[in-house]
């Protein structure tokens, strides 16, 4: 059973539907203490950082989620702004405190003096840093649905599953022990991201 996380701030829908359409089971955590009814948990997102991980702590899921996660090890997958509230700090709109799951501060993309089109919308291809079973059945340049100002500046490279050029190297996806995230949307990315999804349900890290 995928526990989702509903603190207000995600796409609950889309992702409950793609996880149900490949024959995963799915539960709307509408608490805290819903999720200890799950074997996996996503924490989606949609919005801005602060929003996102001020919403996350008042709705009462940080600690269960620091204990399921950390401490545990429940396989957990964030979604766009739910995986970005896992970094350290977010500088959207002043300076948060994030989760802290991974060395990082979430930056905005350079415009390269409005060169760039921010946010990115749209379909982009990712470059594997490495391999990874998440990946597996999947192509070499897989082609995914972005939308988003900000990303993920990682600290220890070793976290870094794929990245996409948009003037800089982007952070698409990085990979802890148990903790895989996404700022792609893999809810939102045809076949690719409904393998993608398959495999986080086959995965046992």
């Amino acid at each position: 059973m995928v526990g989702i996380v509903n603190y207000g701030m995600g796409n609950l829908k889309s992702v409950f539907n793609a996880i149900e359409y490949i024959g995963g089971s799915a539960l709307i955590c509408e608490k805290a203490s819903d999720l200890d009814k799950v074997t996996k948990i996503i924490i989606p997102g949609v919005g801005a950082f602060g929003k996102c991980i001020t919403n996350l702590q008042e709705s009462g899921f940080t600690d269960k989620l620091n204990d399921l996660v950390l401490h545990k090890g429940i396989p957990t997958l964030g979604i766009c702004v739910g995986m970005q509230i896992m970094a350290t700090n977010g500088y959207e709109g002043g300076e948060w405190k994030g989760l802290n799951w991974f060395n990082a501060d979430v930056i905005k993309i350079d415009s390269q003096q409005n060169t760039l089109r921010i946010p990115n919308i749209g379909w982009t291809e990712i470059d594997l840093q490495q391999e990874h079973f998440l990946f597996s059945k999947i192509s070499q340049k897989p082609v995914v649905y972005f939308v988003h100002s900000y990303f993920m500046k990682c600290r220890e490279t070793k976290d870094i599953l794929a990245t996409y050029n948009y003037g800089e190297a982007i952070t698409a996806c990085v990979l802890k022990n148990n903790i895989i995230a996404t700022q792609f949307h893999p809810e939102k990315s045809q076949d690719t991201g409904l393998q993608f999804l398959t495999n986080y349900l086959n995965w046992n890290p």
